[in-house]
């Protein structure tokens, strides 16, 4: 069987996170889907009515399957964000407004332990910032490597480019591996 990915077809990350936070998907909003810059004074009001307008506000974020941004209060989890389903890129983004550029992204990383996203996720976000008409960085302004463990089957973040589990010491594939689930890793 070729599972080898087409370089126009995006990726589709599946929560790989804790089993146990899985449970608060049930009965919650998800997130909130922005379509246009407009949508973040919505989102904004209604999330953040005490943030000075100078303050970056900051939140959790997912391109889910369809391509959409949906966005929630920074500590909410992705999975949550994401409704449980799959995504092409998650992380965390911060936007700023000013009066003479309106909405634009000051930050955005892949940090998601609940997904793991590459950051070969990039154009999926630049897609969708592109299609609502947000300016953005060109690129996350923070990436993060994940790596699971062969040998423990522990979730690693990569640091400096040493692929060393963390936990036991072994070797990391140099390769993104949270396809399968830990107890399936060879």
């Amino acid at each position: 069987m070729n599972h080898a990915r087409q370089a126009s077809t995006p990726r589709l990350y599946r929560y790989v996170g804790a089993a146990d936070i899985l449970r608060y998907v049930q009965g919650q909003p998800g997130g909130v889907p922005l379509a246009s810059p407009a949508d973040l004074d919505t989102w904004r009001a209604a999330t953040a009515p005490r943030l000075a307008p100078e303050d970056p506000l900051w939140a959790t974020f997912v391109v889910d399957a369809a391509g959409l941004l949906l966005v929630a209060d920074r500590h909410s989890e992705h999975v949550v964000c994401a409704g449980g389903r799959p995504v092409r890129s998650a992380g965390e983004i911060a936007f700023t407004r000013s009066p003479a550029s309106g909405w634009v992204v000051a930050s955005v990383t892949n940090q998601s332990t609940g997904y793991c996203p590459e950051p070969e996720s990039w154009p999926a976000v630049a897609a969708v910032l592109d299609r609502i008409s947000l300016p953005h960085p060109g690129g996350f302004t923070t990436s993060f490597i994940f790596r699971r463990c062969h040998a423990c089957a522990q979730l690693n973040l990569v640091k400096d480019g040493d692929f060393i589990c963390a936990v036991c010491g072994a070797d990391l594939p140099l390769s993104w591996n949270l396809d399968s689930p830990p107890h399936m890793v060879p």
